[in-house]
């Protein structure tokens, strides 16, 4: 089993222990988990879950009047070599 499928299980699988019902996807270049968020999360539970997101590659929250809380992580399916490993390249501004 590749690392970062190894890394996408384990976040999951850390989410649900936390009482967050998660939903995982593959990507081509990445494997992704979202998890909806009760608003009577406690705050203890908040930092572990942002502890276990921590892990990710990326993740955030998606928050709506309608849909409530969405947590969501990526986990990238392979590491860049180089350059800019948070996001894309910026041009020169000559």
């Amino acid at each position: 089993m590749p690392a970062s499928e190894v890394r996408a299980d384990a976040i999951a699988a850390r989410l649900s222990a936390a009482g967050l019902t998660t939903r995982v996807e593959e990507h081509g270049h990445c494997t992704s988990i979202e998890a909806e968020v009760p608003g009577t999360l406690s705050a203890e539970s908040w930092r572990e879950v942002l502890e276990v997101v921590a892990e990710a590659d990326r993740f955030g929250l998606i928050a709506t009047n309608l849909n409530g809380r969405t947590l969501w992580a990526v986990v990238r399916k392979r590491v860049p070599t180089t350059g800019d490993v948070g996001g894309p390249a910026i041009s020169d501004r000559s």
